[in-house]
């Protein structure tokens, strides 16, 4: 389904990405509309896939997932069989919170948030016993300077 998006719909979703639990008054009044026409684009915007799965952002830190680690990995495997072995076991691992694919010297890339090193290290050994991969290196961030999810519209 295509959907035009429009200044209004741009505001509904400025809006969505600020706050999605806001009410659909309160969203209505920052977009200078009522509530119907407010809800019955959110509904066209969902059904197009435009606005997704809506989640709760929780503190890392608040929680003991102290360390977040970026994972550099190459590998010599390329066939479509180490492929689906590999990103299964990303998959089941919570603590991998993104995964890119990339181009260049670097295969894949992995955001990681554990409680420790030692938490670190159970997943790379994990890992590694069930994907072959050529070289991995691991990189702690120090400090988060900026984290978001909002497309700039």
């Amino acid at each position: 389904m295509s959907v035009r998006i429009d200044e209004t719909d741009r505001k509904i979703l400025v809006e969505l990405q600020k706050d999605a639990s806001q009410s659909l008054d309160e969203i209505a009044k920052s977009v200078g509309s009522s509530k119907t026409p407010v809800w019955n684009r959110i509904r066209k915007m969902r059904e197009a896939g435009i606005i997704g799965q809506q989640t709760v952002i929780l503190d890392a830190e608040a929680l003991g997932f102290e360390a977040c680690f970026f994972v550099l990995i190459r590998t010599s495997e390329h066939d479509a069989a180490w492929q689906a072995m590999f990103l299964k076991a990303l998959r089941d691992r919570p603590e991998v919170q993104e995964a890119h694919r990339l181009a260049g010297d670097i295969d894949y890339i992995l955001k990681v948030r554990v409680r420790n090193a030692r938490a670190y290290d159970a997943f790379y050994q994990a890992l590694i016993s069930e994907v072959r991969v050529h070289n991995v290196t691991a990189l702690l961030s120090m400090e988060e300077i900026k984290s978001t999810s909002m497309l700039p519209l």
